[in-house]
């Protein structure tokens, strides 16, 4: 199968590494030249324009920052929409956005795929990263070779759109933990306690969770360098809080959550790093969150392996 890849950014550009050290055969565009550079370095071909890349892939990867950003490649690759093609969407984005723009394509004999993914960079760049998938069984048979390249952890969660819904729910709650982690980090300095011995204790307590295990560390190292930034935090929250709305679910944290990261954007700047939220209560007490040991950037040490599908507990 020939494959297209657009938008080579911070898990595009791991996503794509994988399938080019796989073997795959594969054709990259992005905006940003010196990252298309990269990846033919490695071994991918240079596509010329989004709508090339349909015209001559079997199956065309998006992996973008915004749902109009998908919107404007679409409009370009739709029309060499055709029986047999797939457009496998990889960006976080908005369930109904990803519904309409699936409908165009399938209403031109090709298919469609939402397909998030969820893990953290360092997952994304060693292949072992979780990957939802909403299409048609048939479609995710077909496609499920490049995800099981791409991820260690393959769910079919439904149909188009199911896997945006549940990809913006569990960012929600990693948003969630960020915000619990700092409050917690902050409060032990300020009580005097010692940090490394904090954060041991939360990570072998029912208070750990994926986000202190990994967030935690680059925070108490001073860099808070986890490849995400809080204009980013901003919109998968708000996603999640459109989705709430749609079905009538009257949030109460979300709101909080959302009015905290525009205060944080406000404060910092809109690309300032997420875990830096932190920095807001840092600054109200007069405290500086550091600790000795930790890394400054999170490193996947699990060996790279094929991925397979998860089947739902219950399910057969």
């Amino acid at each position: 199968m020939r494959v297209g890849f657009i938008g080579l950014g911070n898990v595009g550009g791991k996503l794509s590494g994988s399938l080019i050290r796989n073997g795959i055969d594969i054709t990259v565009y992005d905006l940003n030249s010196d990252l298309v550079e990269s990846a033919i370095a490695k071994g991918a071909h240079r596509g010329d324009s989004p709508a090339q890349l349909m015209q001559e892939c079997d199956a065309v990867i998006t992996c973008l920052p915004s749902p109009a950003a998908s919107d404007s490649v679409m409009q370009d690759m739709l029309p060499e929409v055709r029986p047999g093609k797939i457009w496998m969407e990889m960006s976080t984005t908005d369930e109904a956005e990803v519904k309409r723009l699936g409908a165009l394509v399938i209403a031109q004999g090709g298919a469609a795929v939402d397909c998030p993914v969820s893990g953290g960079c360092h997952r994304a760049d060693t292949g072992n990263i979780s990957i939802f998938a909403g299409c048609d069984r048939e479609t995710f048979d077909r496609i499920a070779p490049l995800l099981k390249t791409m991820g260690r952890r393959i769910l079919h969660t439904g149909d188009l759109g199911s896997a945006s819904v549940l990809k913006v729910i569990t960012n929600f709650l990693a948003t969630a933990n960020l915000i619990t982690c700092a409050e917690a980090l902050v409060t032990a300095k300020a009580a005097g306690m010692d940090l490394n011995t904090t954060y041991e204790a939360i990570k072998i307590s029912s208070g750990t969770s994926f986000v202190h295990e990994t967030e935690s560390q680059v925070i108490l190292n001073g860099s808070r360098d986890i490849s995400f930034t809080m204009d980013l935090v901003k919109k998968d929250i708000g996603l999640f809080q459109e989705v709430a709305d749609r079905a009538g679910v009257p949030l109460e944290m979300n709101p909080l959550m959302i009015k905290i990261f525009e205060d944080g954007i406000a404060r910092y700047g809109e690309r300032e790093l997420s875990p830096n939220i932190i920095r807001r209560l840092e600054e109200a007490t007069g405290q500086q969150v550091l600790a000795p040991g930790f890394p400054a950037e999170m490193c996947d040490d699990e060996p790279e392996a094929p991925g397979y599908e998860v089947i739902p507990q219950g399910k057969a």
